[in-house]
């Protein structure tokens, strides 16, 4: 009980120093620490004993292979003294060299050369390129080894088959006379694998590195084990930076003392957390409680702010929950709402059979992600557009409960939407009417030619009556040709009026070259009057669109205004704007307006399509903005490129009739 403050035994606190209610906390963990610091101790201490016992052994086989190297360059030099006297045959000094490769480790050639470095024998035998390539490789080693009279080793080299050697060259001296040399090749792989005994392999990792630390040679038993300890002696000879490398592979742990200090550990371990555990328990029941409380509050204040109604309804489709939101929305409390079942009181009269299809595809869980709109009731009989969307609610166990329901009043939202469809509406046909506008003194010197033909027909067959001259088939031309006249006004007249109406969007199959011919019939008057000429290439066999005609038309006559516009500083015979249609591979067929014009500059390009933005001395702005609406209710896409001609190229596209319909 000592763990909880002194606060809390105050009856015994004037008998005792206020730090002994800390000491049975204290002690275990001191304990705790002295014995892991005996536990380093001990470790720190085995692993100096097994780097002396390492240290040891890697001299002892430094001393061993210094001690055969040294004997083999003793043997070397008693041979050559032996055929520089003469006194061995051919055969016998072959068979005592064959020997000498064979009783010692790490020799695997001998080379007898004489005063001039001349090859006098070899052993085994070496073809004459690789021999001279032998000695042009030690000349050196061979210089200096008669100069200073003992033998010298020469710098380790690959040999090309995945090994490195070094030659030992030992001077011959007969009567003080220069009697040639003596080279013995040592291979470093058989020399490992001949000095190192077994026992050493399996404890450490025996390598020959150079200067620069790479390895040359190595010995090992075991693959694949950490190190933890290694050292290093100069190898010499043969020297030359030649160093011995030698690695541990794991430290001998002594076992008993080991699961005798791992028991203390555990056992103080255990003093520490059953002194803890009680206070830690009863503290984390606390915190714990202070903490759901404190989740709970929030969650609830998060919940109480939020604007989104939320409902819950279990698998029965029973209302189990309901926010402040979901209540104001529809007007009746939570206490009214929770525990209800189907029909909801909410629920419109008027689209009851709606909702509830809606109502049972959300049970079945089969509810759009994006949601549904429904329109619902409040208590006061005020109806209201809702967006619902519901998902599963699962619990902690990650069980499904039932269904948990977003509720937003996008009455407002609506409104705004169909204010700006409307305002779009209008915006089009003020549009419509500022290009007519434009249009005008063109149109009406259009109209003025059948009214005054159909004035001069008339004043003719006046006077033809009243003189009297009847002729019955000439008053007949006459009339046919006033009459062709007023038809011709009449279609100006009508063409116009179904521009600049106001309608509703009325897509419908139509032949896109249809539209574009009513376009040029309107367009011709005003590329007359600057000048231009129109060209225009149909596609073949295109078929219909769903389109609103005057919509669309709008759209050509547009573009065809603004290249028209685009083309006044240029000669009369390069003014030509050119209408295109063709179909695309897509399913949709593209018309094209290309004018000859200055282009499109790259600042204007990114503002071109924005509202108001404009070129001209006296536009509204808002003409390919428009545009560009107006093809995209349509599903299509309106775009522009550079004419190679020079100029710019506006397309668009339409969807095929049929394509529309799947």
């Amino acid at each position: 009980m000592a763990f909880f403050s002194a606060s809390k035994v105050s009856p015994l606190a004037p008998s005792f120093p206020r730090w002994l209610w800390h000491l049975p906390r204290v002690a275990p963990l001191l304990a705790l620490a002295a014995t892991l610091a005996l536990l380093w101790s001990l470790h720190r201490s085995d692993i100096e004993e097994q780097r002396a016992t390492l240290i040891s052994d890697v001299l002892w086989v430094e001393q061993n292979i210094r001690f055969q190297m040294e004997r083999n360059a003793e043997q070397l030099g008693q041979l050559g003294r032996e055929a520089a006297s003469g006194t061995l045959a051919a055969a016998t000094y072959e068979a005592r060299a064959q020997a000498l490769i064979r009783n010692s480790q790490g020799l695997v050639r001998i080379v007898r050369l004489d005063a001039q470095a001349r090859p006098l024998a070899h052993s085994p035998p070496l073809s004459g390129a690789d021999l001279g390539a032998m000695i042009d490789g030690i000349a050196g080693t061979l210089g200096i080894a008669r100069r200073l009279a003992r033998p010298v080793y020469g710098p380790a080299h690959d040999d090309g088959a995945a090994d490195s050697t070094f030659a030992v060259a030992v001077p011959v001296f007969a009567d003080t006379n220069d009697s040639g040399s003596m080279v013995g090749v040592y291979s470093l792989r058989t020399l490992l694998a001949e000095s190192v005994p077994w026992w050493f392999t399996q404890k450490y990792r025996l390598n020959i590195i150079d200067g620069n630390g790479s390895v040359l040679a190595s010995k090992s038993s075991v693959d694949a084990l950490s190190t933890t300890l290694s050292y290093q002696v100069p190898f010499d000879p043969p020297g030359n930076g030649l160093a011995i490398e030698v690695i541990a592979y794991r430290l001998e742990t002594r076992v008993l003392p080991a699961l005798l200090v791992l028991a203390i550990v555990a056992l103080l371990g255990a003093v520490v957390f059953s002194l803890s555990s009680l206070r830690r328990h009863v503290q984390g029941r606390y915190a714990a409680e202070a903490a759901l409380r404190d989740e709970h509050g929030f969650r609830k204040a998060m919940e109480d702010s939020l604007l989104t109604g939320l409902r819950a309804r279990d698998l029965d489709g029973r209302i189990i929950y309901v926010n402040p939101a979901f209540c104001r929305m529809v007007g009746w409390s939570a206490e009214e709402l929770t525990g209800m079942k189907p029909p909801m009181p909410y629920w419109s009269p008027e689209e009851y059979e709606q909702t509830r299809a809606i109502h049972d595809l959300v049970l079945a869980g089969r509810a759009p992600p994006e949601g549904v709109e429904v329109r619902l009731k409040r208590k006061n009989g005020e109806l209201f557009e809702a967006l619902i969307i519901e998902a599963p609610l699962i619990d902690a166990q990650g069980k499904q409960r039932g269904w948990m329901g977003s509720v937003l009043d996008i009455t407002e939202r609506k409104r705004a939407l169909e204010f700006e469809r409307q305002q779009q509406d209008k915006l089009q046909a003020t549009a419509r009417l500022v290009t007519m506008g434009e249009l005008a003194s063109t149109l009406a010197h259009e109209l003025n030619q059948p009214l005054s033909a159909i004035a001069s027909y008339n004043t003719g067959c006046i006077n033809r009556l009243e003189e009297g001259q009847i002729d019955r088939e000439q008053i007949l031309a006459v009339l046919r040709k006033l009459g062709q006249q007023a038809q011709r006004a009449g279609q100006i007249v009508r063409r116009v009026h179904e521009f600049v109406r106001r309608s509703e969007p009325n897509r419908v199959p139509a032949s896109v070259d249809a539209i574009v011919e009513d376009s040029v019939e309107l367009l011709d008057p005003a590329a007359r009057k600057r000048g231009a000429r129109i060209d225009v290439s149909y596609g073949e066999n295109l078929p219909e669109v769903l389109a609103d005609r005057v919509m669309v038309e709008q759209v050509i006559l547009n573009l065809a205004r603004n290249g028209l516009d685009a083309m006044t500083d240029l000669p009369l015979d390069e003014r030509v704007l050119s209408l295109s249609t063709a179909r695309n591979d897509d399913d949709t067929l593209r018309v094209s307006i290309a004018d000859r014009g200055c282009g499109i500059s790259g600042d204007t390009e990114r503002k071109l399509f924005s509202p108001f933005f404009t070129t001209k001395a006296e536009g509204m702005g808002m003409g390919l903005n428009i545009c560009r609406s107006i093809v995209e209710l349509h599903k299509g896409r309106l775009w522009f490129e550079p004419n190679p001609k020079g100029g710019t190229i506006f397309h668009f596209t339409l969807p095929l009739a049929h394509a529309e319909v799947t």
